[in-house]
């Protein structure tokens, strides 16, 4: 992986920690929608531009606003508080779980578009989904023929949920009254 990746890994880690130990819920949300946009972003430098579409959309965007509305809707609590203690066991815990983690498995991982990638080591896999595309499906690109069609039932679910969280947010913001 490149240096722009761990950057993005380190940024998601840091907001996600930072999520859970805000106690103001408006900074937990802000911070919140950080970490999803982040994601996003890894997810379209790993080049996985559906997941990183439907996480900037749902996470970043959806959820984020979803939020927004229901602390709007509701008292916050006033404290001077503003971050939760820390659970030194569960600390430990985790921090050694991150560790194995980036210590076992990011080294690991293929660079983008490495041709030690695993995907290269069948060739003769991908020239087949290559040149039997257009006769299984009858759509001229590959990717879109892999994306309607052999993934098809996955694909419909994925525009399904993108869909109903889009209309939960239309309902939701027609019935808000703004002053």
């Amino acid at each position: 992986m490149s240096a722009v990746a761990y950057t993005l890994a380190v940024f998601v880690l840091l907001s996600a920690v930072a999520t859970a130990l805000f106690r103001d819920v408006l900074s937990v949300i802000v911070v919140f929608g950080a970490y999803s946009l982040g994601m996003a972003i890894l997810y379209a430098f790993l080049l996985a531009p559906d997941v990183a579409m439907t996480e900037a959309a749902i996470g970043a965007g959806v959820t984020t606003v979803l939020l927004l509305l229901t602390i709007a809707r509701t008292a916050r609590p006033t404290t001077e508080d503003r971050f939760e203690s820390i659970h030194v066991p569960s600390l430990v815990v985790v921090g050694a779980f991150v560790l194995v983690l980036v210590t076992a498995v990011l080294p690991e991982m293929y660079a983008v578009g490495s041709q030690e990638a695993p995907i290269w080591a069948n060739a003769e896999v991908t020239q087949a989904y290559l040149e039997s595309a257009y006769d299984d499906t009858g759509v001229e690109n590959a990717v879109t023929a892999v994306l309607a069609a052999y993934r098809g039932f996955d694909t419909f679910g994925e525009a399904v949920v993108v869909f109903a969280a889009g209309i939960a947010t239309l309902l939701v913001l027609k019935r808000e009254v703004f002053v």
